[in-house]
């Protein structure tokens, strides 16, 4: 996989940020075209994604394609959360009747985490068939801690540090941590930190993923299967 980063200036207007990607949709060469968010504040977040070519939107944040997904129908699938639905998979996780506690509710995270947990297995873009809880930042800190504790599986993806606590968590629950938190270390260094409490919640839950080096690399290699999967349509080929 070839990929070549556009840098455009600050001061880029809407129209001018537009003008580039309309140039990569009808460029046959490129089969993906994925927008570095956030922008800058003078341009619509929305107007620039749904500018993207539904065909070669691979972060799968066109409008198009997350109406797809809210209605089970198979399309991209944002990065993020569907690497966190792979990890899932992959580690053996059951999920058919499970409790799934989701903090977070953003668009392109959270939303389509619960989307794709709660939803039939035998819907066209096949669900995981469990009862979600979906968290955010309005729900009282006792009731997050009511239905966390009943969790079989708990996913946090609102970039609070240590909003998971081992009280929290159920013994033996699946904890995956999408957080993505900086902090200043004693001699003066960044470090990267979740939204779980690692240290504490690892002596309690079945499987728990770090940070960095959990959610982060899957959400890589997710992006390279929308590409894959991208290059095939527009070539139309099925397998």
């Amino acid at each position: 996989i070839h990929s070549k980063t556009i840098n455009l200036p600050k001061t880029s207007t809407e129209d001018e940020i537009i003008s580039k990607i309309k140039e990569l949709n009808e460029d046959s060469a490129v089969d993906g075209i994925l927008v570095q968010l956030p922008v800058p504040q003078h341009v619509s977040e929305r107007n620039v994604c749904n500018a993207v070519d539904p065909r070669k939107d691979v972060d799968g944040f066109h409008i198009m394609n997350m109406g797809k997904l809210s209605i089970n129908m198979d399309t991209f699938i944002p990065c993020t959360a569907l690497g966190v639905i792979e990890l899932i998979k992959r580690s053996n996780i059951t999920t058919f009747g499970k409790n799934v506690v989701v903090c977070g509710r953003s668009k392109n995270v959270g939303l389509p985490i619960a989307l794709l947990l709660h939803s039939d297995a035998r819907n066209e873009c096949p669900g995981m068939e469990a009862t979600v809880i979906l968290c955010h930042r309005h729900t009282p800190p006792e009731e997050l801690e009511f239905f966390s504790k009943r969790a079989d599986i708990i996913i946090s993806a609102t970039g609070v540090i240590n909003l998971i606590r081992p009280h929290m968590v159920k013994p033996g629950s699946c904890i995956i941590d999408v957080g993505i938190n900086r902090i200043q270390t004693e001699d003066g260094k960044t470090k990267l930190v979740g939204d779980v409490d690692f240290e504490g919640v690892s002596r309690i839950a079945g499987h728990i993923t770090p940070v960095p080096g959990g959610v982060g690399p899957m959400t890589v290699a997710m992006l390279m299967y929308n590409t894959l999967k991208a290059a095939k349509g527009l070539a139309n080929v099925s397998n």
